[in-house]
């Protein structure tokens, strides 16, 4: 069975779905998209928010937003997202890429 190859047009209009809750504006509007790097069916993804001291509860709900984005496109199994420049980056990125419970 071939693995089926993650199209970037994809991820594109997957992306252009996440609204900033902020602004009410796609972030890819927003130009918040740094880095979008696919290998296989792993999606690294690199983004920035409009001001570093943005609220917490919306950089971690376009951090999350992001990865369920990235994780509804054909082909991707796996996916990192990374917040760059905000005051508890640290954090947020921690909690959107923490692995998920194993079924018992």
């Amino acid at each position: 069975m071939s693995e089926v190859k993650v199209e970037a047009t994809a991820i594109e209009a997957e992306m252009s779905k996440i609204i900033d809750p902020e602004l009410g504006r796609p972030i890819t509007d927003l130009k918040l998209i740094d880095k979008v790097q696919v290998d296989g069916g792993h999606v690294d993804l690199e983004f920035h928010l409009t001001a570093q001291y943005c609220p917490p509860v919306f950089a971690l709900k376009i951090a999350s937003d992001i990865k369920k984005g990235l994780l509804a496109v054909n082909g991707v199994k796996d996916a990192k997202v990374t917040l760059r420049g905000h005051y508890l980056a640290d954090a947020v990125n921690k909690q959107v890429n923490k692995p998920a419970p194993v079924p018992q």
